[in-house]
């Protein structure tokens, strides 16, 4: 096979990280967004959906399709409740105080990674997919599950585009971003909105994990690279911005799927943290953040 075919595979391997990355760093850019709260558990949240997928799965019989879907809708539900209980429990007694978030949020990983050990156990376990079609192109046979992956994920993004949008839920969300007390002065529950938005911020990454465990496998430590990465992603395109994450997130995609296909996978993640510090040496606020005043 001549160089270019090799390109394309690259490039449609990269698309469908990019696409997964998308959905768990906007769920994180949310998150620090609206909160101003450094959810260092959010890859957690990615592995709790991974570990949920295969257990709704492997319960429910009939074709994989089946099981698929109930994942898909259940999975995020379940996780997104775990987060809302999160912050309810823990993160409001705080006060969203920064520090003592990251605090925090370090501790609920340790929790979540260990409830996953004792109930799921050490071992990576595969999700079979859905459909097993392949698009056939002149030069190679591709996975037709993972272009739909992608089509999956830029469907999600935009519903969570309209979401803030174009709706009352995403006014008040910005509301509550701009000014929290202003926010509490006019009426608006800046608790139940909080909870909502981390509620929302971990759904997304369980459902990036639930569309990606038929590719990988399912596993109680396999939240530490969408963790780094994502945070890689919601730095280079700026903090709070959704348009620079989603930006940032094709950018790191693609580059890890050209990277890995022709050199190495541990390569592409050198080359995205050295970029990470360049752009944090030349534009702290990132590719689209804004200057602090």
């Amino acid at each position: 096979m001549d160089f270019g075919p090799f390109l394309l595979l690259a490039l449609m391997e990269g698309l469908v990280t990019a696409a997964v990355l998308a959905l768990t760093a906007v769920g994180l850019a949310l998150v620090f967004g609206v909160m101003r709260v450094v959810n260092v558990a959010h890859g957690e949240f990615f592995m709790l959906g991974a570990v949920a997928a295969w257990f709704v799965t492997t319960w429910i019989p009939g074709p994989p399709a089946v099981g698929f879907i109930a994942a898909l809708v259940l999975c995020p539900l379940l996780v997104a409740s775990v987060a809302a209980l999160a912050d309810t429990l823990v993160l409001k007694r705080l006060n969203y105080d920064p520090d003592a978030t990251i605090v925090a949020t370090i501790g609920l990983l340790y929790i979540l990674q260990q409830a996953a050990l004792s109930l799921y156990g050490p071992d990576a376990r595969p999700v079979e997919a859905p459909f097993t079609l392949r698009v056939q192109f002149p030069w190679f046979g591709y996975s037709g599950y993972k272009l739909a992956v992608i089509v999956a994920a830029a469907l999600l993004l935009a519903g969570v585009w309209l979401l803030l949008a174009r709706t009352k839920i995403g006014l008040v969300m910005r509301a509550t971003q701009i000014d929290r007390e202003t926010a509490r002065a006019f009426g608006i529950n800046v608790d139940r909105v909080y909870a909502g938005v981390f509620a929302l911020g971990a759904g997304l990454a369980a459902v990036a994990a639930v569309l990606i465990v038929p590719i990988q496998q399912a596993h109680y430590l396999m939240g530490h690279d969408p963790l780094l990465l994502s945070f890689i992603v919601v730095i280079i395109g700026g903090l709070g911005s959704l348009r620079g994450t989603l930006v940032a997130a094709l950018l790191i995609g693609l580059s890890d799927g050209v990277i890995s296909v022709f050199f190495s996978p541990t390569l592409a993640k050198i080359l995205a943290t050295l970029f990470v510090a360049l752009v944090l040496v030349f534009r702290p606020q990132g590719l689209m953040g804004r200057r602090a005043a």
